[in-house]
């Protein structure tokens, strides 16, 4: 995911760039760590001091609501925000609680069961042992 330009990348979309809205899609772009609410604002709040948490939750909506991030839900009670918005999976290391994207070919799935019902949302989400965390017990 490349954007070279969020100020116009958020006016594209309909989002007025105030300098909290850049750099809270600038923070989700640059750090591909499916951060949630709190990691977002411990990080931001070292460089914009007056940086509300209320100000990153309605940010956050905003961006939801127009399309250019979405929710992960991997465990009920932990939200986490991922800039990129194309169809992929998420596993989430129980060790080290980092969730990682990996490439899915839906495709071939088949879904005649559905063929009546409106889909809204897709979501693909795996839980287990990173590989590097994996490799931590075997040293």
């Amino acid at each position: 995911m490349i954007i070279t330009n969020v100020s116009d990348y958020l006016k594209k979309h309909g989002i007025k760039p105030s300098l909290q809205r850049i750099k809270i899609f600038e923070y989700l772009i640059n750090n591909r760590n499916h951060p949630t609410v709190d990691t977002i604002y411990k990080e931001l709040l070292k460089e914009i001091p007056t940086l509300s948490k209320t100000t990153v939750y309605n940010t956050l909506n905003l961006f939801i609501e127009k399309n250019i991030v979405a929710v992960i839900t991997i465990e009920e009670n932990e939200t986490r925000y991922d800039a990129d918005v194309s169809f992929h999976g998420h596993f989430k290391c129980e060790r080290c609680g980092k969730v990682y994207d990996f490439n899915i070919d839906i495709s071939n799935m088949k879904d005649d069961m559905l063929k009546d019902f409106q889909i809204k949302e897709k979501h693909i989400y795996y839980k287990g042992v990173c590989k590097y965390c994996l490799n931590l017990q075997i040293d």
